[in-house]
């Protein structure tokens, strides 16, 4: 991979790795962004406007996650890469069905791909602190309070039931 001139002092091989680490962050990050928007959609039943709104709201943290690991690639002399045939290809997180009967079945849905997304961000923080790169380390570090938090949101939703 040959990335774009920077006056970045991280050594080239780091750089390259972080990129690499940045690119899986974003593009799963896309695909929450999305799974969370479908969820936003198709939600209905007595719990439709609570739902509606957490939804919206994990969908906008979405965005700034990915908008974190866009930024710092490029930073980096990376490319970023959020194309839809780019993130439908390299995606780890399971489709999302799209014939849910009831709202909580969108609650549980989007807190399997939070959970699966929050396990990518934990391996790419040992990855990026193995790769020396400190500051990566500690955007995913960043990015992985969000999920969580979210993740405790929205599996509110499934207690007692």
């Amino acid at each position: 991979m040959a990335l774009n001139h920077t006056r970045n002092t991280l050594g080239e091989k780091i750089r390259i790795e972080s990129v690499n680490l940045l690119n899986r962050g974003l593009v799963n990050g896309i695909d929450v962004q999305r799974q969370a928007k479908q969820a936003h959609w198709n939600v209905h039943g007595p719990s439709f406007i609570a739902l509606h709104l957490l939804f919206d709201e994990v969908y906008e943290a979405a965005i700034e996650w990915a908008d974190l690991c866009a930024e710092r690639l490029v930073a980096l002399g990376g490319v970023a890469d959020g194309r839809v045939q780019t993130v439908a290809k390299k995606t780890e997180l399971a489709p999302y069905e799209n014939e849910f009967k009831r709202g909580l079945d969108h609650v549980a849905a989007l807190a399997s791909a939070l959970a699966a997304y929050g396990e990518i961000i934990r391996d790419l923080i040992d990855a990026s602190a193995k790769a020396e790169d400190p500051t990566t380390s500690d955007l995913f570090t960043e990015i992985s309070r969000g999920v969580d938090l979210y993740l405790w949101k929205v599996e509110a939703h499934l207690r007692g039931e």
